[in-house]
């Protein structure tokens, strides 16, 4: 099977997010994909791996293989912990020029932007700029 595309697994957000009735719903939908995540290596919880700008602690970390990019991540939030996690599903596997040059128009599409308070969002915008920095530095 092809991996999908950022576009795609993004279009595929907006789809799962649209079954969502209500915001009750779609905060839920993020503490599970938090959940979801793997184990996050406790030797990284370190400073070098920490998200600057946000409220809740959130660590990521990255690695390089066959010139993609995955990354671990956690948070002491389960709120974060989801928005990270959506994070790295939109960008693990993906080449570090299509990390860096991506539009994530759909934290806008699926209404995050409106609906998380201000130190939330700017926690958000936080997280994509580490990434998004992570894939710059390779």
């Amino acid at each position: 099977m092809m991996k999908q595309n950022i576009e795609e697994i993004q279009k595929e957000i907006i789809s799962e997010f649209s079954e969502l009735t209500d915001w009750e719903e779609k905060f839920q939908y993020l503490i599970e994909l938090g959940e979801e995540l793997p184990k996050f290596p406790d030797e990284k919880r370190t400073e070098e791996y920490l998200v600057p700008g946000c409220q809740s602690r959130v660590w990521v970390a990255p690695k390089l293989t066959e010139g993609k990019l995955e990354f671990d991540a956690d948070s002491d939030t389960a709120l974060t912990k989801g928005l990270i996690a959506i994070l790295i599903r939109v960008f693990s596997g993906q080449s570090p020029e299509d990390i860096a040059n991506a539009s994530l128009g759909f934290i806008e599409e699926v209404g995050l932007a409106k609906f998380l308070s201000i130190s939330r969002r700017n926690g958000l915008f936080s997280m994509v700029q580490k990434l998004k920095g992570y894939a710059e530095k390779v």
